[in-house]
């Protein structure tokens, strides 16, 4: 069987997420990784045998995405002869994570592929979003469409979703609290985290950042380049993780029974939903950093609870199952 395993490349959280679903469909057969957009600091292990540009978001740095940046680096055409020109048709199963180049390739094509993300729990009307109607829910519908979907989401609000992916790296951690705070709020910059953090002087603050390229540290807030590796051990360790409008980050904290404060980013849809899906299971959301931020730092640190989960690991099973009733049959077969 050969297997196309497609990835959206902006942000952290789908890369992660592979990190652990790859090596299970290669219990199936031959693995082709795909991968899109600009924006992720982790990698795979394992070798890539197509990068394309893709339609990524560029993070600013005052809390939202940078409009002109993103305009920047937009390039439609080669975006539109990548969907036309990559081959699918060798392929028993096309597997997507959110990725636009090989979802739209596949209908232009004709070829069934199966969503496996987050994202897609939004095809159902049950998930968490805000009353007023938002124009990205055709983001949802037409960024990345699929014929079949299996969501992920902080609870099962429909009979497709399932709870988060928890990678075995997270689940093999034996947590303790050394005090400190995680931080991870890459849509703002360094300067602006420091001068609110350090203010709150009564804890210290492990901060993330993509603009780093080196330790250091200001007063009582230590600046940390982005790596897998020391960013599981600062959560492992934390009291509590500090950090945007996501889903994998949040999701691993509160797994991991840290307390949770969640930042959503400005005009960001999909977060705005992550935040108010994650409020209705009790985790503090700020929409901004302003002059009543450390008074909402103070009340999360003195007063923040930790919120008790049940993600199952079940993700092999999610594999299992996808492979039985989405593979051509005479791949199955075969």
């Amino acid at each position: 069987m050969k297997i196309l395993f497609a990835i959206q490349g902006t942000g952290n959280g789908h890369i992660s997420r592979a990190r652990e679903i790859v090596p299970l469909l290669q219990q199936y057969g031959e693995l082709d990784l795909l991968i899109s957009g600009t924006q992720a600091e982790v990698a795979l292990a394992q070798p890539v045998k197509y990068r394309y540009h893709g339609f990524s978001f560029v993070f600013g740095t005052n809390g939202g995405v940078d409009k002109w940046a993103t305009y920047k680096i937009m390039n439609l055409p080669q975006l539109w002869r990548d969907m036309h020109n990559l081959p699918l048709a060798q392929y028993d199963l096309v597997v997507n994570d959110f990725e636009p180049v090989s979802a739209w390739a596949c209908r232009i094509q004709k070829v069934p592929s199966v969503s496996l993300s987050h994202q897609c729990s939004f095809v159902s009307p049950k998930t968490p979003r805000p009353a007023k109607w938002n124009y990205a829910e055709w983001l949802f519908k037409y960024y990345s469409p699929t014929t079949h979907h299996i969501g992920f989401h902080f609870e099962q609000y429909d009979s497709f979703i399932h709870t988060p992916v928890i990678r075995s790296e997270i689940r093999s951690l034996q947590p303790r609290n050394d005090g400190h705070y995680t931080v991870y709020l890459p849509a703002y910059d360094d300067k602006t985290l420091v001068k609110h953090l350090s203010r709150v002087k009564d804890v210290q603050w492990q901060v993330f950042s993509k603009r780093q390229k080196n330790i250091h540290k200001e007063a009582n807030v230590t600046i940390l380049p982005i790596d897998n590796a020391a960013f599981n051990n600062s959560l492992s360790a934390c009291e509590g993780l500090l950090t945007g409008g996501g889903f994998e980050g949040p999701a691993e904290a509160l797994y991991l029974g840290k307390k949770v404060m969640m930042i959503p980013m400005k005009n960001q849809y999909e977060q705005q939903c992550n935040a108010l899906a994650a409020s209705k299971l009790g985790v503090p959301v700020v929409h901004q950093i302003d002059n009543k931020f450390e008074q909402h730092l103070h009340s999360w640190i003195t007063g923040g609870k930790k919120i008790e989960v049940n993600f199952k690991d079940e993700t092999a099973a999610i594999v299992e199952n996808m492979v039985k009733m989405y593979a051509r049959p005479q791949a199955i077969l075969a």
